[in-house]
């Protein structure tokens, strides 16, 4: 066995490595700085923990997240590898003992906030020690054109040519297209970079989009189908954040909430009840879950639509991290569209960008926008639409979302396009798609007489049409590009040259409608658990065990063990140090720590058996 997997069975439990972890090792191992794109969950950390532990220095970890460091650092040290993190949780004390320890070698990985870098204590003590690595997660962050840009990012750079010797530099991302990847490799000043990315793909993701007519009942029938499972629930608001764990608790729901609002003690508790699995759902803004490593977490609903694909990409990618199967919801309204156009036009501007640059970053977010309602909108896989996005080709049908398992018919709306595009066109491509819809409908308002419109050819030629269904015409008129909407808080239609031989009939233009009314929402499956039929008495107490120990040390119950590897111990049944360290996430330390504890349920259930 090589040195890699031995130190991945050791500290980390497995034989195998995941897809394209090996070939980062090895590069890294080498000595050449790396740029990794890689899934959320598909094992990010183990490619510079395992680096670390062959390096006869110290690696700086450097990420924005405080609760990603916390939960790290507690992994690690439950599997036996000294780490630490420095942010602004620590209280002086804490931090003075931190950076004595850092001198004297206690740890092998150290986590830092970006802000901490360029401090004269932090650089001073990094003057003392041997920096054998900087990895840089969330690596996206340096980039003004990735959805979560932080300026400190920008000193990471400077961080490293303060250093006495300049050591391996990794970044890792799970999301980034391809100038977003150009700007880490330009700013983060990477040199010859071996480059990866391993896939977007999730494969034990089940993505859905609905449309209900009342999102608040849809959610409580969604959430009293997953009770007894963890989730989160995405708002697009503190108001609605609010709103929605005021209604769930009402119902009796085990829910808490977390937004910018709230104290820092209240937010630190909430989040720490999630995780820790006193309450099942958490309720929240964006603000919460970027780093989150709670691995149970099984499905993930945005009751509101999120302002990108990134974001969303993001945010539903915290579902599932044990690799168990996990659902990602999106309840979609017209209204979130709105909402999220006001955000755009009102949010802080950047105060280290001209002008000019704002205006672009601000079209950059009206395009995202509009890729995030075509996702929303549209009747073709959604999986597809998603690795499109990011620059990856499928086959079209992934049978794993709502619309591949949608019955659908096709159907020629040739002639209702012509009429959409010559309203358009007749209006002088000047009108949103709001007054484009109440023109083709002959509405009466005001608006409409005093501009003369209601003396258009196409005034009320689709009165008989619902509104829903223009919209789902114009929808895939715009995806399929004969129109596209111009960026700013008021887009206009505007046509595109393909739509002239639409108009002039020498194309067919054909719709895909569902049969159904909604589309397909899985059911879920118990997760975790033995198959039906088998015995869970054995699987019951180990889990009663890891909650025992989890609350005497003050850990969450996956620090412990994973859901993955309980499992994988109910069935091997081991009894023996040999058979023990077989199973998958079990290394030596944890061998030491809970072996005997859990062997012992193992032999007293089997001896129960055979009486």
């Amino acid at each position: 066995m090589d040195e890699k997997h031995r130190l991945l069975k050791e500290y980390f439990g497995h034989t195998e490595f995941r897809e394209g972890q090996e070939e980062i090792i090895d590069n890294v191992i080498s000595g050449r700085d790396s740029l990794c794109i890689m899934p959320t969950g598909a094992g990010k950390s183990v490619c510079y923990q395992i680096p670390a532990l062959t390096f006869g220095g110290v690696t700086i970890v450097v990420s924005p997240l405080i609760s990603l460091m916390k939960d790290q650092v507690l992994s690690l040290n439950k599997s036996g590898i000294r780490a630490a993190y420095l942010n602004s949780t620590l209280s002086s004390a804490q931090f003075a003992k931190a950076l004595s320890n850092i001198i004297a070698g206690e740890y092998k990985i150290i986590y830092v906030a970006p802000e901490r870098l360029l401090t004269d204590t932090f650089l001073s003590v990094c003057g003392r020690i041997d920096i054998s690595m900087v990895a840089v997660d969330e690596a996206h962050c340096v980039s003004q054109w990735g959805q979560d840009f932080r300026p400190s990012y920008l000193r990471i750079s400077e961080f490293i040519e303060h250093l006495d010797r300049r050591p391996v530099v990794c970044a890792f991302t799970a999301t980034a297209t391809k100038r977003v990847s150009d700007d880490i490799l330009r700013l983060l000043k990477l040199r010859d970079p071996f480059r990866i990315t391993t896939g977007f793909d999730r494969p034990n993701l089940f993505f859905s989009v609905i449309k209900p007519k009342s999102k608040d009942v849809q959610l409580l029938a969604l959430i009293e189908e997953r009770k007894e499972r963890s989730g989160i629930i995405y708002c697009i608001s503190r108001k609605a954040v609010e709103e929605v764990c005021s209604l769930l608790c009402e119902k009796g729901y085990s829910a808490t909430r977390y937004h910018a609002g709230l104290t820092d003690s209240e937010r630190q508790k909430n989040q720490e009840d999630f995780v820790y699995d006193r309450r099942t759902v958490m309720v929240a803004t964006n603000a919460f879950g970027m780093g989150i490593d709670k691995s149970n977490v099984s499905y993930v609903i945005h009751y509101n639509m999120p302002r990108s694909i990134e974001a969303y990409y993001q945010e539903a990618g915290r579902a599932g991290r044990d690799g168990e199967e996990a659902e990602c919801i999106l309840m979609y309204g017209a209204q979130d569209v709105r909402t999220n156009k006001f955000l755009i036009e009102n949010s802080e501007p950047n105060p280290d960008f001209d002008e000019s640059r704002r205006e672009e970053v601000r079209k950059l977010e009206y395009e995202r926008l509009k890729q995030m309602t075509f996702y929303s909108t549209t009747n073709n896989c959604l999986r597809d639409f998603i690795l499109k996005y990011f620059g990856e080709k499928q086959k079209g049908w992934c049978g794993k979302c709502s619309n591949c398992l949608t019955q659908y018919y096709t159907a020629d709306a040739t002639v209702q396009a012509q009429k959409i595009l010559s309203c358009i066109a007749r209006s002088g491509q000047k009108y949103g798609r709001q007054m484009i819809i109440e023109i083709l409908k002959g509405g009466e308002n005001s608006r409409i007489k005093n501009a003369g419109l209601d003396r258009l050819t196409t005034f009320g030629i689709m009165k008989d049409d619902s509104e829903n269904f223009i919209r789902s015409v114009m929808s895939s008129l715009e995806n399929e590009g004969y129109i596209y909407s111009s960026a700013g808080e008021y887009p206009v239609l505007k046509l595109l040259p393909p739509c002239d031989d639409l108009l002039r009939g020498r194309i067919k233009f054909e719709l895909k409608l569902p049969k159904d009314k909604q589309p397909a929402v899985r059911k879920p499956r118990e997760r975790n658990a033995p198959e039906g039929g088998a015995d869970i008495e054995l699987y019951v107490r180990l889990r009663e065990l890891r909650r025992q120990l989890a609350a005497k040390e003050g850990v969450p119950a996956y620090v412990i063990f994973s859901n993955a590897t309980l499992m994988d111990m109910y069935y091997k049944q081991p009894t023996t140090d040999e058979e023990f360290l077989e199973v998958s996430g079990v290394g030596t330390y944890k061998l030491r720590s809970y072996g005997r504890a859990f062997m012992a349920i193992i032999k007293d259930y089997r001896k129960k058996k055979r009486s």
